[in-house]
Order: C-alpha cells, then sequence, then structure tokens
C-alpha cells in the first residue's frame, strides 16, 4: 500500500470515522479524593454521553501553580481488561506504568479515566473478558465506528479538564503507551486543544498491521481508510500540537515507527 501523495484533510479522515456521540451536559461529581503526599487523587464521574457515565482518576498537585499545565494519561492494553486507569495512577499493575501519578508529583494536574472496555467499563463478569470486538461490531453495523467513541470520550476528559479553574487550557498535553501511544497519534489530531502529545510503543503503520504477530487492535478498525491512507495522514493533519515518538527497533508494536516519524516529519515541515 502506498502512501497518499497528498494528505487527506480532517474532515475527509472524519468521515471514515463515521459519527460521533452527541456531547451532553457533563455533570461531574467528585466520588473520593485521597491524600497522596505531594498531591490530591480525586476519582471523579461525568458523562459522556446520554446514559453513560465514566470514572477517571484526576491526581492536582497540592503546590501547582494556577493555572496550571494538565496531561490525559492513557493507559496501555497489554491483554487486561480488568486494569485501565487504576495502573496509570499506580494502584494496580505495573509501576513503570504509573505516569500519571509521576507527572502529578513533578506539578502537572492528570487525568485518566478508563476507555471503553477496560477496569469500570468493562461489563464481563470478572472484567477479563475482551469485549472491544463487541463494542466496534455493534457499531459497524449501525454505520459507527469504535475510534469515534473513543475520541470523543477523550474530548470529553478534556471538556471536564479546561472546566476547572486550576488549568491552563493553553498548557494541555497527552502521553500513552501501547493502546495510549495508538491514541495519542489520533488524539492530538482530533482534539487541538491538546499541545503536545507523546506516543510511547504502539507506534505501528497500518501497513505494517497486515500480519499474524501483530494485526489490528479493534479500536483503531476504520473501515475503508487503510487502502489508501494511514497514520501518517493523521499526524499531517495535527495543528499546533508537538508530537514525541518514542519506540525501540525490537518491539513488534513499534515496527515502521521510523517511517512514520519521516513521514510525519515532512508533512509537519513549515508548520512550527
Amino acid at each position: 500500500m502506498a502512501i497518499a501523495a497528498e494528505s487527506p484533510s480532517l474532515e475527509l479522515i472524519k468521515a471514515f470515522l463515521g459519527p460521533t456521540p452527541a456531547h451532553v451536559e457533563l455533570d461531574a461529581e467528585e466520588m473520593e479524593q485521597v491524600d497522596c503526599g505531594s498531591y490530591i487523587r480525586w476519582k471523579i464521574r461525568y458523562s459522556v454521553s446520554l446514559g453513560e457515565r465514566v470514572t477517571a482518576f484526576v491526581c492536582v498537585p497540592k503546590d501547582a501553580e494556577t493555572p496550571t499545565a494538565a496531561v490525559f494519561c492513557h493507559h496501555q492494553h497489554a491483554g487486561n481488561f480488568a486494569l485501565g486507569k487504576s495502573e496509570v495512577v499506580g494502584l494496580a499493575g505495573d509501576p513503570d506504568q504509573a505516569y500519571a501519578r509521576e507527572l502529578a508529583e513533578q506539578g502537572f494536574i492528570t487525568i485518566a479515566p478508563d476507555a471503553i472496555g477496560f477496569e469500570e467499563r468493562n461489563w464481563s463478569p470478572d472484567r477479563s473478558e475482551n469485549i472491544s470486538w463487541f463494542e466496534l461490531s455493534t457499531r459497524l453495523v449501525r454505520g459507527q465506528t469504535l475510534l469515534a467513541s473513543c475520541l470523543h470520550d477523550i474530548s470529553v476528559a478534556l471538556d471536564y479538564l479546561v472546566s476547572r479553574p486550576d488549568v491552563d487550557s493553553e498548557r494541555i498535553g497527552f502521553i500513552g503507551h501501547s493502546y495510549g501511544g495508538r491514541a495519542a497519534r489520533w488524539a492530538a489530531a482530533f482534539d487541538q486543544r491538546i499541545r503536545a502529545s507523546v506516543s510511547n510503543c504502539g507506534c505501528i503503520p497500518y501497513r505494517s498491521s497486515f500480519t499474524h504477530d501483530t494485526g489490528m487492535q479493534a479500536e483503531f478498525v476504520v473501515p475503508g481508510f487503510a487502502q489508501d491512507h494511514d497514520i501518517d495522514d493523521v499526524i499531517a493533519c495535527f495543528q499546533d500540537s508537538a508530537l514525541l515518538i518514542s519506540a525501540t527497533t525490537d518491539d513488534r508494536w513499534s515496527r515502521g515507527a521510523q517511517d512514520v516519524f519521516a513521514n510525519a516529519r515532512h508533512a509537519l515541515k513549515g508548520q512550527r
């Protein structure tokens, strides 16, 4: 598959994704707070669509300037559907994944929601089943995509952040590993409030994913998109956002990352 000679517009890419859920009132509520030493960890709940509310952790440094920079921290995949937001704040899972906690300790406000199908958003009996393909297929037959819902949820989390008086709406970042690394390349194109995005691992483009040892992640199945386009085209839609791609040459989930980086740098040349 060849990369398109001219990158498609963001509107064209949105057309591939189909409709997004309608925006509703946030109706945010604080459920609990925990003193974590240098920061306070809040558990909150807010609405992302009609009849659907999600929970998230928000870490607020005690001594941060006001308003201060904020970072959306997207959790990994790792085939562990019982974990999501709790891992990035250091309550469970791999301590190396606790970047929401670490960033809060460094003075950033961080938000870490569960993505669809993970932790409190996994409706299987013991939260261990991969329900993402159900969430995808039931949308596809209605002319929708799971990715559109995921990107919508990210934007709603940013709505919550900018509603806070202690958040500087001009300094919002995004960071993610694995699943979160993939999301980092889409989110900043679709929500220009993200001024810096960090993609760690999960940097593989579609053209490198047609193999048995990688394949497709349900959240990023977009019918027809990869026939003529790829993630390079999405990155080319960045406006005033900076992107850091972090990958290793021996990681199959980052296969092709160097080409993505080179193509993205060429596409974004002159925009800075």
